[in-house]
């Protein structure tokens, strides 16, 4: 009774009229400004201010009226952050109990504000149970230093010795967490270049993810067994070293599934992404679909993650010529309730591989009925829209790229040679102005191929260089870290092939 006299001390002096957030009840009301703004964000319809203001007020985004309902507007979504449901069925009890703990401390902060110790301190200690059951360093840092803190101002020392042995176990995990997500931040910052590191660049990835194991013999932290296992996957991803790479992901899973209760969803998502694209790089597509199938078992549809991993294992079947599962998991995709609102790169990327979907599906289904039967909406594209000028923003050039890399092999198909030589003409011009020599490598070595086709006027044996061009092209392997600029829907070889095949 004492705790709730003191809540209820302060909440009579200090109340709100009325608590501003979005919950089903107040979005109900559909001639709300606040609502119908809050909906057009959701559903992407906005841009950026000048659309939202045109069309809530028909004015600019200067406007006093405009201006005025989106700073209440941010208030109103930043109340509604305290009151989100973390409890829904499927949400990892990890997850669960880190958001948990931190916003009940900053309960415990308001109420020490407000002097109400007694119920600050209960707080505290029902905070403290939680974070010592899933090891959060922190969280028991913050909680044990005030109860100790309190325990001293009543001469508990038993007490006071308790939390006191807390702040000094657990400030050292902490600090080795902070350090390891350090080491874990410089590994990164390598695998994220252009370039790939040199000789001199892996000693130090290697010196990074060394000191990660050793950090992780030290102290018994999930935090620091996830940056472990995440940074020495990005190292053999930078070597290139894709059995390795799936081990140290099957390391990771088998550590959450021997301690459960440090399962944090959007980490494990991270390593079966990582594992998809080993897989992708190995094409490796029988032991990819039974991992794939096993990890979607697994992951929410709804997750953030769900469709970067659909991708890797889309491209795993195109780039191993597993075209009716590809159509099968393109299908399954964009099916998905949250299709409609994924941002304009990555739709356009999906709506790109629906293109090269429909022309697999009209090219090889000659000589496979099963894949030509197939009924989807990937080989109901018209020639016309096959064939149409593409328009992308300048950091989404290489879309337009491999969009006029396709309509090249469609033409080439049907024999329209006619029109190929512009084609070739538009790419190259678009890709020196897009690519950077030192990042496009194989784009540029593949260019170079069709320009030779094009100066033997598409006849084989009058071709010249190809075979410099094409080893050059072999030895410089594909490799994609999920960067746009390096995406390949058919790896160049394989377009070779197939270009040679047309007009052989």
């Amino acid at each position: 009774m004492k705790n709730l006299l003191e809540i209820a001390r302060i909440v009579t002096k200090k109340k709100v009229k009325k608590i501003e957030i979005f919950d089903e009840y107040s979005l109900k009301n559909k001639q709300s400004k606040f609502n119908e703004f809050y909906i057009a964000l959701t559903e992407r319809k906005f841009k950026n201010d000048r659309d939202a203001a045109a069309k809530l007020y028909n004015c600019s985004p200067t406007d006093a009226k405009y201006r005025q309902l989106k700073s209440r507007f941010k208030k109103r979504l930043l109340n509604t952050m305290f009151f989100l449901d973390v409890n829904k069925p499927g949400a990892p009890n990890y997850d669960r109990a880190y958001f948990t703990c931190n916003k009940e401390w900053t309960l415990v902060k308001i109420l020490l504000s407000y002097k109400a110790t007694q119920t600050a301190m209960s707080q505290a200690r029902h905070i403290l149970t939680t974070a010592l059951k899933f090891k959060f360093a922190d969280v028991i840092v913050n909680c044990a230093r005030i109860l100790r803190d309190n325990a001293a101002s009543e001469g508990d020392m038993k007490s006071y010795e308790e939390y006191h042995e807390y702040i000094k176990q657990y400030s050292n995990i902490l600090e080795a967490e902070i350090r390891s997500e350090e080491l874990l931040q410089r590994v990164m910052m390598f695998f994220q270049q252009p370039d790939l590191p040199g000789n001199s660049d892996l000693i130090e990835i290697e010196g990074y993810s060394d000191a990660l194991i050793s950090l992780s013999e030290m102290y018994d932290s999930p935090v620091i067994y996830y940056n472990m296992y995440l940074a020495w996957a990005l190292r053999f991803e930078i070597q290139k070293d894709f059995e390795s790479m799936l081990q140290v992901c099957e390391q990771a899973e088998k550590y959450v599934e021997d301690n459960p209760d440090f399962l944090r969803e959007e980490k494990l998502i991270t390593f079966f992404i990582k594992k998809m694209s080993a897989y992708l790089h190995l094409r490796d597509y029988r032991n990819g679909k039974v991992s794939a199938e096993t990890c979607l078992q697994k992951l929410s549809d709804n997750s953030a993650f769900w469709f970067e991993f659909m991708e890797y294992y889309l491209l795993l079947a195109i780039h191993t010529e597993n075209y009716i599962q590809a159509i099968a998991i393109h299908q399954q995709t964009v099916e998905n309730g949250r299709y409609k609102k994924l941002n304009e790169v990555t739709k356009n990327k999906w709506q790109l591989f629906e293109k090269y979907l429909g022309f697999i599906q009209k090219s090889e289904g000659k000589k496979n009925p099963i894949l030509a039967k197939k009924q989807t909406k990937s080989n109901r594209t018209s020639r016309k829209e096959m064939l149409e000028e593409v328009n992308f923003p300048k950091e989404q050039k290489v879309l337009g790229i491999l969009t006029l890399i396709l309509q090249i092999l469609y033409l080439l198909e049907e024999r329209k040679l006619i029109h190929i030589g512009e084609k070739i003409d538009q790419l190259k011009s678009l890709a020196s102005r897009s690519a950077k020599k030192e990042e496009f490598i194989r784009l540029r070595l593949f260019i170079k191929l069709l320009i030779q086709l094009k100066r033997a006027d598409f006849q084989i044996d009058d071709l010249k260089t190809t075979e410099k061009y094409l080893e050059e092209l072999k030895n410089k392997t594909f490799f994609y870290r999920g960067d746009i600029n390096d995406l390949e829907v058919i790896p160049y070889e394989r377009i070779w092939e197939m270009i040679l095949s047309y007009i052989d």
